[in-house]
């Protein structure tokens, strides 16, 4: 008998190790968890060798380590193989459940959720999560036998799928932009007043869109907008002043994102699914430009927002200095335009998912 179902507190798994966009999911949801049911235990599942090596403990949470199992893009030859490759890691995870006395294991992808899956089948009940429209392997494979499946987006091709959008940091959820506005603007030394917005292209920066949106400097002065771009640490960004205008204010990298959302009306960024998610929750309208490689998982994900009228969708080739004063200008001077695509942001669940994640999981532990 579990420990849910006997009175006692659950013990959650979750397996979510390798990037930003697994690990933060499942930190979401372990916050959550705690919100819900302050004895329960969570332990997160890693790799020797992933981000969560730094994240994880950081968080407060234990950190079970096993092998990595590198899983091929898609069903091929390689996926023949895999037995031999996960059989040590299946081994490791099972001695973990065993050692925590896991109640339910939460998948979220990746390397070290293959493995956990694996080892939980037919002894521990799964939930997986999914991020993104596409699933990538070890989703495909754990939802087979999942008790429960939750995805980000409508049109996941995972059986029994359950829309619930991504679970984010209450940092994100909770965040009152309209509160906030006049400390992010002052933060950033950015107009009090302006319709500004807000630019970023990943932590590294994105050129393509460094180079269209200071391109397109003169045309956003000269409508009164003011800007706050993140042009990247290794990048550099040299935009001509115009005196009696909003600034545009150019800085290597965003420390304090909760200030950058809540300075902003509007943001032109890249569309990977966690950011997708962040600007939806936190209510911004968007111009999303996907990154022109991989198999396209970037547009699937902002899809979504696009047509629930929150977000605009340029690809990375159309993006030039012409485009950007065309998409901007006429929304961010528009109060009214701006209102409508904040609420359809916000329509799209992002902001409850942590909980009826953790509902879920909770129930499926009992």
């Amino acid at each position: 008998m579990s420990k849910a179902v006997s009175g006692r507190a659950p013990t959650v798994v979750v397996a979510g190790g390798g990037t930003a966009g697994h690990i933060e999911p499942a930190m979401a949801l372990a916050d959550a968890v705690k919100r819900l049911r302050p004895d329960a235990t969570v332990v997160a599942l890693g790799t020797p060798k992933g981000l969560e090596n730094e994240l994880i403990p950081r968080r407060g949470y234990p950190l079970e380590l096993i092998p990595p199992v590198p899983l091929p893009r898609k069903p091929t030859a390689d996926l023949l193989r895999l037995p031999l490759k996960v059989r040590d890691s299946v081994k490791q995870a099972r001695a973990v459940l065993d050692r925590v006395g896991a109640d339910v294991v939460v998948g979220f992808g990746g390397y070290v959720s293959l493995p956990a899956y694996f080892a939980a089948r037919g002894r521990v009940p799964i939930v997986v999560h999914e991020a993104n429209q596409s699933p990538g392997l070890a989703n495909r494979v754990g939802a087979r036998f999942a008790a429960r499946v939750a995805v980000a987006v409508p049109g996941t091709p995972l059986p029994g799928a359950e829309v619930i959008g991504i679970p984010l940091r209450r940092s994100i959820t909770s965040l009152d932009r309209a509160a906030l506005r006049a400390e992010a603007r002052k933060h950033f030394d950015l107009d009090p007043d302006a319709p500004t917005l807000l630019v970023f292209g990943g932590s590294q920066g994105a050129r393509s869109i460094n180079n269209a949106v200071s391109g397109a400097a003169k045309d956003l002065a000269d409508a009164g907008i003011g800007v706050l771009h993140a042009h990247g640490p290794k990048n550099t960004l040299a935009v001509q002043e115009f005196p009696g205008r909003p600034p545009y204010v150019p800085v290597p990298y965003l420390e304090r994102m909760d200030l950058a959302y809540a300075a902003a009306d509007m943001v032109l960024c890249r569309s990977g699914a966690m950011t997708v998610a962040e600007v939806s929750a936190v209510g911004l309208p968007a111009v999303f430009v996907p990154l022109p490689i991989g198999n396209g998982e970037q547009a699937t994900n902002a899809k979504p927002a696009v047509d629930a009228g929150a977000a605009l969708l340029v690809p990375d080739a159309e993006l030039t200095p012409a485009k950007v004063a065309e998409l901007v200008v006429p929304r961010l001077t528009d109060p009214a335009e701006l209102a409508k695509m904040g609420a359809a942001a916000v329509g799209m669940g992002h902001r409850e998912a942590d909980e009826v994640l953790a509902r879920i999981v909770l129930e499926v532990a009992k």
